[in-house]
């Protein structure tokens, strides 16, 4: 925890004064003669607590006290004031200042009142760090497995944990990369400091920014009060970010240099801040493969791809598959407050077979599924296997179940692939990601059966031609559909592609996917 305190006062004699009390105290001291410097020094140093003069020319104690609250409503502001101008410090104390105290002042109550306001600064942190941790611990998955290549992540995790250096987790959708980016984070010295995550895919470029560097107040339309980014709210701590991949080549010039440098601005403001943040970044693309494809800067791969962690892919893990099984089926019973059910030797040996397109996600959501509709407390294979095997095609992009994935009373759907072949629906393929919930994909919204129930068989439109299979010109293509369809939405959510995704029953990543290729193509805004 920072010890260090900055002096504000625009007589040299008192700032050395106090400066040296202070040090004396055991703090470190940074000094600023106005309160202009002092903003700067702020942004520069990121001290634990300030301690100001009320009475200064240009901008007094209480404009800087109204600033520095802007800047961080958390840091500590004591306000030093004459005898007699108590008025002055109830309104300092009103403005949020943490305590005032009255000159002339001997320095012990001096060291005490400093030391109180860096322990409240403290005290704030912890608190916000370990309500995170509480939540990470309730919501989060555990990392389990004892085949080859998970024991190879946990050595990799022992060795890289107490680095501060960046580290990127490779692996395809659904293998658990923000597992071990938390675990990576728990078994680190910033354990008891904040880690914050963002999904870069699932917000539009301007609104990125804002998430990562924050905003001033009036720095764009709707920016109607001042924004901490996560660069900021992490500070000390630990920044996973999610889909790297997917930032724009304007934000990955502006994200190299925090890295680099751990400098930023906030959005409409010139002031430049320093922060010490690990950065995990995770991505299930080749990101080699995008640099030379002129994709991705090849500096930040460079500055991102320090300390690589590969995550292997579930059907490199049969091993793994009962332990899973079992936790995902403990999981699920302990949340609903019944006794816990297994799968059976052959059913095991179904899951151990399959190939897992969607990895270790698809797996807990068969497993859930399973622990759901079993009427036995053991699980046999005739209950999970139409749901390894039943094929499902995407149309238009969109996850669609096969016509039987009702069975015999039972939720059926996910993709076709028995381990090593080439059936179903590829992961990357439209907006099938591998994991099935209720016949569609994670994130996706399930087709409800009484939907159905009014479709009718409509006739192709034929052209002029004779039946040549074109389209009319009064008939659209149902890409132009579904880029209409998709554009009006994210218009609704102001650009948020998460509730975007979610309102359409689609992908995070599948919708980044398709507004990436519709604006190579220039069939949509750049800015979207």
């Amino acid at each position: 925890m920072s010890n260090k305190i900055l002096v504000v006062d625009d007589k040299q004699m008192m700032r050395d004064s106090v400066g040296a009390t202070l040090q004396r105290g055991g703090f470190t001291v940074v000094v600023a003669s106005n309160g202009k410097v002092a903003l700067d020094m702020v942004a520069k140093h990121r001290p634990a607590a300030v301690i100001t003069d009320l009475k200064m020319p240009e901008m007094d104690g209480l404009a800087l006290l109204k600033a520095l609250k802007q800047a961080d409503d958390q840091l500590p502001v004591v306000l030093m004031t004459a005898y007699g101008k108590i008025n002055d410090a109830v309104a300092a104390m009103k403005e949020g200042a943490f305590d005032f105290i009255q000159k002339p002042f001997e320095g012990d109550q001096l060291v005490v009142v400093m030391k109180r306001a860096v322990k409240h600064r403290q005290l704030v942190q912890e608190n916000t760090a370990l309500k995170t941790a509480s939540t990470m611990l309730e919501n989060s998955p555990t990392m389990i497995g004892t085949s080859a290549g998970m024991r190879r992540v946990a050595q990799q995790i022992h060795q890289i944990a107490n680095s501060s250096g960046t580290v990127l987790i490779c692996g395809e959708s659904g293998t658990g990369k923000e597992v071990v980016a938390r675990t990576l984070h728990a078994h680190s010295a910033r354990r008891n400091r904040l880690m914050l995550c963002l999904n870069c895919a699932a917000l539009s470029s301007s609104l990125l920014e804002s998430e990562l560097f924050g905003h001033e107040r009036g720095a764009f339309t709707g920016a109607d009060q001042l924004r901490k980014g996560r660069f900021e709210l992490s500070d000390g701590g630990t920044l996973l970010l999610d889909e790297i991949s997917e930032i724009s080549p304007q934000l990955q010039a502006k994200l190299l240099r925090v890295l680099q440098e751990g400098q930023f601005e906030r959005v409409g403001s010139s002031l430049t801040m320093n922060v010490d943040v690990r950065v995990v970044a995770t991505t299930n693309r080749d990101l080699a493969q995008s640099v030379m494809a002129g994709e991705f800067r090849q500096d930040l791969y460079y500055r991102l791809n320090v300390l690589p962690v590969y995550l292997p892919p579930l059907r490199e893990r049969e091993k793994d598959i009962p332990l899973l099984a079992e936790h995902f089926l403990n999981r699920v019973a302990l949340r609903e407050g019944k006794e816990s059910k297994r799968f059976d030797d052959e059913a095991i040996g179904v899951l151990k077979s399959y190939a897992w397109p969607g990895n270790v996600r698809e797996l807990q959501n068969i497993c859930e599924r399973a622990s759901v509709l079993s009427r036995s407390q053991v699980i046999d294979a005739g209950l999970i296997q139409p749901w390894l095997m039943t094929p499902s095609m995407p149309v238009g992009g969109f996850y669609t179940p096969a016509p039987n994935a009702m069975n015999g009373g039972h939720v059926n759907g996910g993709g076709v692939q028995a381990r090593g072949g080439h059936g179903g629906v590829p992961p990357q393929m439209g907006g099938y990601n591998g994991a099935v919930v209720n016949g569609a994909g994670v994130g996706q919204a399930a087709v409800q059966p009484q939907a159905m129930t009014n479709v009718q068989e409509v006739p192709m439109a034929h052209s002029s031609a004779g039946n040549t299979g074109g389209l009319t010109p009064e008939v659209r293509s149902l890409e132009e559909i579904e880029r209409e369809q998709i554009i009006k939405t994210l218009g609704h959510f102001g650009g948020n592609r998460q509730q975007t995704a979610e309102a359409l029953g689609i992908g995070v990543r599948t919708l980044g996917l398709k507004l990436k290729k519709w604006k190579e193509l220039n069939l949509v805004a750049q800015t979207i």
